[in-house]
């Protein structure tokens, strides 16, 4: 009998896969009942699924209006649900844990990390406290920002909530808003403080914890792990070249930046590039996008953000390992390196792994959607694949009128673009052990 429960002991991979599972379906549950609804009638139980997937996966695609549908109680649960997605659920049980003055396991630093995407278990859960003392600082101050705008347009109690909101929604790069009517921020396109303030919150949210705690130790140690330098590099870079080009772009297109004056098309220029690293806002029209704009955005979306972050996609180091080794492998050069620092083959095979899982997935939920929704665009249709992988949340309106096997095919994107391909792979694959052996080598080929 003990030799069966043993066999039945899950690994930190599967664990953290179906906690996430299990938070969203009792999301899903509560968001169904007549207490979430403004009209207080059951909510259809794929939509409440697809809110609550939505919503703990930090994504921000929706099938039903965040503003109106749901009342003061529903947005609450998908608020808190937004923050336990974005910060992970291990991250919040094990805080509560040692708040109760329970023992942390070795087993539970072993899960933790897996969750955190950090290389060492020693000092996690002193970790864990700066991240959860960090992340309430930044919102709340995030949120002190929103309120000079929203508390004089909307009443004092309204306008707190909403600058609560928003602020918790754009750290945890969830894109969820209450403005209404699915026309997210298109109505504070000229509005600076609001912008600003979000797109610094997406950025903060998207860079990961270790990146940030490193950057709080700089004036300290004077120096920068190998994966803060790349995150920085990467994120700085998609940045400034993603602005540049919805610019160049969209600079003359009526429906998007080509009515704004210099100043107002910079600024949504500038978060329109920042807000697909999986935010999921948007200031402009994203239907009304060129054809260019929206391919550049399906390729940040398809990114995201960084390793231990709030965000999701293939992640920047990936990305960022990935450019690095083509560069060396031009330069002839036998590994791949940078800043001094070569990278291990493991980690290089990790990241063509996670490219190549994440392109096949994307294509196949891209065909899937063209043979069931043929009345939209193949654009808007691969547009949305990419934005529920890369948990952006962006959308050019076809979301809210697919069918019900559309649905489970973005929910199932979410939820792997969240966890991670590879994490969910890992969790359904039996991995054998390393052999003792090697095969004789094989040539074949290439190009």
């Amino acid at each position: 009998m003990e030799k069966n429960i043993k066999k039945f002991k899950l690994h930190p991979v599967q664990i953290l896969s179906l906690g996430f599972a299990i938070v969203i379906l009792i999301g899903a549950i509560l968001l169904s009942l007549p207490i979430s609804s403004v009209d207080n009638n059951y909510t259809n139980f794929l939509d409440a699924l697809f809110t609550s997937t939505s919503a703990v996966c930090v994504t921000g695609l929706i099938t039903i209006d965040t503003g109106t549908y749901w009342n003061a109680f529903g947005q609450c649960v998908i608020l808190m649900l937004i923050e336990i997605g974005g910060l992970g659920f291990m991250s919040l049980t094990t805080f509560i844990a040692v708040l109760l003055g329970k023992k942390i396991t070795l087993r539970d630093r072993l899960i933790m990390q897996e969750a955190m995407n950090t290389f060492k278990i020693e000092g996690l859960i002193k970790m864990l406290q700066y991240v959860l003392g960090f992340t309430i600082i930044i919102q709340l101050a995030g949120a002190v920002l929103l309120s000079t705008q929203f508390i004089p347009q909307l009443g004092l109690s309204k306008g707190i909530f909403f600058s609560i909101f928003h602020s918790v929604s754009a750290f945890c790069n969830a894109g969820f808003d209450l403005n209404g009517n699915f026309n997210s921020l298109t109505g504070y396109a000229n509005n600076s403080i609001i912008l600003l303030t979000l797109s610094f919150l997406i950025i903060i949210g998207g860079l990961g914890f270790t990146v940030i705690i490193e950057l709080y130790n700089f004036q300290k140690k004077k120096k920068l792990s190998i994966n803060s330098k790349i995150v920085l590099l990467v994120t700085g870079t998609l940045i400034i070249i993603g602005t540049i080009l919805m610019l160049c772009f969209e600079y003359e297109n009526p429906e998007t930046l080509g009515m704004m004056n210099a100043k107002d098309k910079l600024l949504n220029a500038y978060f329109a590039a920042v807000t697909p690293r999986t935010a999921g806002f948007n200031s402009i029209s994203t239907d009304g996008m060129s054809m260019a704009g929206k391919f550049i955005t399906i390729i940040l979306m398809f990114i995201g953000g960084s390793p231990g972050s709030t965000a999701g996609g293939l992640k920047t180091t990936t990305v960022g390992i990935l450019v690095l080794t083509v560069i060396c492998v031009l330069k002839g050069r036998e590994e791949t390196e940078a800043f001094g620092r070569r990278f291990s083959k493991e980690t290089v095979y990790k990241s063509f792994t996670i490219v190549a899982v994440g392109v096949m997935w994307v294509v196949i939920v891209t065909l899937m959607l063209t043979i069931l929704e043929p009345q939209h665009s193949f654009i808007n249709l691969f547009y949305e694949a990419a934005s529920a992988f890369g948990t952006a949340g962006l959308s050019t309106g076809v979301t809210q009128s697919i069918g019900g096997l559309s649905k489970i095919l973005l929910i199932m994107s979410m939820y792997i673009g969240r966890v991670g391909p590879l994490t969910v792979l890992f969790a359904i694959i039996n991995r054998n052990k390393k052999k003792g052996y090697k095969y004789p080598e094989g040539k074949i080929l290439i190009g």
